[in-house]
């Protein structure tokens, strides 16, 4: 069984920074490779920032492009998200995704090809 544990999230005021953390354990795999997600009330979930270990590409949404960063420790299935200049529109309930194998780069955006989910951790961006 593959454990994904998110962890970081919290209440935070506009401008200020915040860092989320996941990793992923367990199956059949050492490796698994993430990505982040998030969902806001009443939204559909929406694709944040993904690091390709392979290839080492790096995508970001257009939403956090410039403001979030996204690193890890591929051999340890750890990724870390460094979200700076937080918005109001950043609430939401953060999400990593884990799979083993390659996506392409046209693939990685859409929730239905990650198999693996966390339980999320809730961001507040509030004055």
């Amino acid at each position: 069984q593959v454990h994904v544990i998110e962890s970081g999230g919290g209440l935070v005021q506009p401008g200020a920074s915040l860092t989320l953390s996941c990793q992923a354990s367990g199956g059949t795999s050492s490796r698994y490779r993430l990505a982040w997600f998030r969902q806001a009330p009443g939204a559909e979930r929406q694709f944040v920032a993904h690091k390709d270990w392979s290839g080492g590409n790096i995508l970001y949404s257009d939403s956090v492009r410039g403001r979030f960063t996204i690193s890890g420790d591929n051999a340890k299935s750890t990724s870390i998200l460094h979200m700076n200049r937080v918005e109001p529109e950043d609430t939401a309930v953060y999400y990593c995704a884990a799979r083993i194998n390659r996506l392409a780069v046209s693939a990685v955006r859409s929730p239905e090809n990650w198999y693996y989910w966390g339980q999320g951790t809730e961001v507040t961006v509030s004055s």
